[in-house]
């Protein structure tokens, strides 16, 4: 199984900065896409943003303003956000999708809190 350990959540004012990293760990593993979603309070888990193969997609709401980015040395995945508005409040989550074994497998994050105030 691959584990993943997000960190850089946190308080910050509306119209501040925040960058997300989730690093991946295991044995005998490829990693074949990487991604982040958040879930705020009463809502359903939402995908932000996703990158495989160098390319990436992301939601509406965060496009212009997040970018996903690795090291795939480090099989770490980030997530820069700027221009932080209340509404992107949420905890969030770092997802991957690999194969051990010849597998196809998928491994979640612990969450980390993003808070965001006017």
């Amino acid at each position: 199984q691959v584990q993943l350990v997000e960190s850089g959540g946190g308080l910050v004012q509306a119209g501040g900065s925040l960058r997300l990293s989730c690093a991946a760990s295991g044995s005998e593993f490829t990693i074949t896409a990487m991604g982040w979603y958040r879930q705020a309070p009463g809502k359903q888990r939402e995908l932000v943003a996703v990158i495989s193969n160098g390319r990436t997609d992301y939601a509406d709401s965060a496009k212009g303003r997040f970018t996903i980015s690795t090291d795939n040395s480090k099989n770490t995945v980030y997530l820069q956000m700027n221009s932080l508005k209340p509404e992107d409040t949420a905890v969030y989550y770092c997802s991957a999708e690999y194969y051990h074994s010849n597998w196809r497998k998928s491994s979640w994050g612990q969450g980390t809190q993003v808070t965001v105030s006017s």
